[in-house]
């Protein structure tokens, strides 16, 4: 019986192992071991492809627009941001297929774009890309002036004879480059050409003087503009003025006497005393005592203003020197050549020529001159003696006009 019981436990136990391994075998050929080894399939992915132009690597200027665009979707968002978090204005086309840019971007910055798109089965995509622009070696800024140096003022109101300074604050190697960006509007048309005059400044006149009531609006386009050797603009500029009334003077060194017209009538006529003439040569420097014949134009005014011989090299202390408050002073040249009062000449006015260069007027005839003027109008000296007027003391007028267009860039 105890052996019996053996073989049987013992049988038992045979067929339990029998069975696990039957019951093994079968698993591996089944569900269990095969979950194990099987890869997942991936999730769909979206058919649409965005795409940024220029590329990370493509630095680009500040003026040219950056553009997402998508292939097989529409764009959902596009969103760009300057290195300080703001937005960048942009347009999206109707069919939402390409989105630009809409502002300038700045010199030497990083910008963030992050776009979403989606496919025709509804599928999304985003990516996250950056673009950079340019970094210019240096920049130039430019400023609107009259021939005098002074600043032009948005919305004057100047003389038929004003010419128009536009003075970069570098000296410009490209200025073709640079004139190209420089355009001037009038209504009426008026031919008109820039000279430039050095290597930072361009004048603009007309071949002729205005018509009074002409508008005239000057643009520069400057910003993002390569003006040679990597310097570029730092940022555009504009102005407009109106032209006024024409006032032309006449000063005539034969009857001693400046004829003013307006508009072609004459309004007043003032005895003057002019320069004396000759020259003397002091230090080396040779100084005229000439009033220049050429035509001029009004540069600006002060009552009163302190006249000072040795800002020109004549020294206080010598025979013609001179230093004092003068009134009613309306300044012609860069030079210091002015219309002004001396009643001290008042006996040499209309006959007899006494003054250093300036043209002496009665105190009455000074202040009205004065008060008549603005700038840009034309004084023409004429039968005087010495040299002609130069373009740097204010001649841009005396310049004839083949030569002075031969003085353009472009």
């Amino acid at each position: 019986m105890r052996a019996s019981r053996r073989m049987f436990f013992g049988l038992v136990c045979a067929l339990l192992a029998v069975a696990t391994l039957a019951g093994c075998t079968i698993g591996g050929a089944g569900g269990g071991g095969g979950a194990a080894g099987t890869t997942p399939a991936p999730p769909p992915t979206s058919d649409a492809r965005i795409t940024v132009t220029p590329g990370p690597d493509t630095p680009v200027n500040p003026t040219d627009p950056v553009a997402v665009t998508v292939e097989k979707g529409t764009l959902t968002d596009v969103v760009m941001t300057n290195p300080e978090g703001e937005k960048v204005e942009g347009v999206m086309t109707p069919d939402r297929i390409s989105w630009k840019t809409t502002e300038p971007l700045g010199y030497a910055k990083k910008y963030t774009i992050k776009a979403t798109a989606v496919d025709a089965k509804g599928l999304t995509t985003d990516i996250t890309k950056t673009v950079s622009t340019l970094t210019p070696s240096n920049k130039t800024k430019l400023y609107f002036e009259t021939t005098g140096g002074g600043a032009m003022r948005d919305g004057a109101t100047y003389g038929v004879g004003m010419v128009i300074v536009a003075h970069f604050d570098e000296p410009i190697e490209d200025k073709a480059a640079a004139q190209k960006t420089l355009t001037v509007t009038t209504s009426p048309h008026v031919d008109g050409a820039w000279n430039w005059v050095s290597d930072s400044a361009a004048h603009w006149r007309p071949k002729d003087f205005y018509a009074p009531g002409t508008k005239v609006t000057v643009d520069a386009k400057l910003y993002g503009v390569d003006v040679g050797g990597g310097m570029y603009g730092q940022e555009d500029e504009s102005i407009s003025f109106t032209i006024g009334d024409a006032h032309i003077s006449v000063a005539d060194d034969n009857t001693k006497m400046v004829t003013v017209k307006n508009n072609g009538q004459v309004v007043r006529t003032m005895p003057t005393s002019m320069g004396m003439g000759g020259t003397q040569t002091i230090n080396g420097q040779t100084l005229s005592f000439w009033t220049q014949p050429g035509t001029y134009t009004v540069l600006g005014k002060a009552n009163p203003v302190v006249m000072d011989s040795s800002t020109y090299g004549l020294p206080i202390n010598s025979r013609l020197g001179y230093k004092e408050s003068i009134n009613w002073a309306t300044r012609i040249s860069n030079d210091g050549i002015y219309l002004h009062a001396l009643a001290s000449t008042m006996w040499a006015q209309g006959n007899t020529d006494t003054s250093h260069g300036c043209l002496n007027l009665s105190p009455v005839n000074a202040e009205w001159f004065y008060n008549f003027s603005r700038i840009g109008d034309v004084v023409k000296v004429i039968n005087t003696g010495g040299s002609p007027l130069q373009l740097w003391q204010n001649g841009d007028w005396s310049v004839p006009w083949d030569t002075w267009v031969a003085g353009s860039a472009v």
